[in-house]
């Protein structure tokens, strides 16, 4: 199957998409804004903990990972929801794999803030 838009109008319509869904993702899903919000709170900490360029992007790249999987998880509970709200195990399954997705990049961001925290309180 040919792509409907090529070149420069792929990229325009492929941007849009992406924004409607980070619209969607902050108007539809709570963990989202508060991980969204928490990393912006957290933005400013990021210029004194990294002490290189490697640090800062660790902090930025572990915070955005964070969010990035979050939307993953998201859109697989979408699409489970989508296919029907009766209980099913695999759907649970599906859900509490992507839930664990989430938890582990989390758990990396903690591995990573609180290293250079500790590194940089020393």
């Amino acid at each position: 199957m040919k792509p409907a838009h090529t070149g420069i109008k792929r990229l325009f319509h492929s941007t849009r998409y992406s924004w409607k869904g980070l619209t969607a993702a902050w108007h539809n899903e709570a963990a989202f804004r508060q991980e969204l919000m928490l990393s912006i709170l957290l933005l400013p900490a990021t210029f004194w903990l990294g002490r290189s360029l490697i640090e800062w992007l660790l902090l930025i790249g572990s915070a955005v990972l964070v969010m990035a999987v979050e939307l993953l998880n998201s859109a697989v509970e979408t699409v489970v929801d989508r296919i029907g709200v009766e209980h099913h195990e695999l759907s649970g399954r599906a859900k509490d794999l992507g839930s664990a997705a989430v938890f582990l990049c989390v758990l990396f961001a903690f591995l990573v803030w609180g290293s250079l925290l500790i590194m940089r309180l020393a």
